[in-house]
């Protein structure tokens, strides 16, 4: 599978006067979260809520400032979840994607959503019993 991008839209719901933000994303399940440039938590103007130490596919190790509350828009789909300030390129991860039950389609090469639930997200709000 390649790189897969996507079109999703940021914003701050603190401050609904700051428009929101319609970006290109990378989509990696391999990561978790939500990471975003620096410039981008400015415009948004989000908060630090905390320090992260986070691990890159390089295998470095960085400490990092997680920001929030984002909203994440993609299609029909919301979410809200923190990010992570990091690197250069806005990277969804797997728990956003998740959240707002989209997938990644390897024969498209793009994301989608969910076709088994197309007008209204599907969450999993239970245990798996063996």
């Amino acid at each position: 599978m390649g790189i897969i991008s996507t079109e999703i839209q940021l914003s701050n719901p603190r401050n609904r006067t700051l428009r929101p933000l319609t970006v290109k994303a990378l989509a990696d399940t391999g990561a978790l979260h939500l990471c975003i440039p620096e410039h981008i938590a400015i415009q948004l103007e989000l908060e630090e809520l905390y320090k992260r130490e986070v691990t890159t596919a390089d295998g470095g190790r960085h400490l990092c400032p997680y920001v929030g509350p984002v909203e994440v828009k993609f299609e029909n789909r919301g979410c809200f979840t923190g990010a992570l300030v990091l690197g250069n390129e806005i990277l969804l991860g797997a728990v956003p994607m998740e959240d707002m039950d989209i997938l990644l389609s390897p024969a498209r090469q793009a994301v989608i959503v969910n076709p088994e639930s197309p007008n209204i997200p599907m969450s999993i709000a239970k245990g798996v019993i063996p």
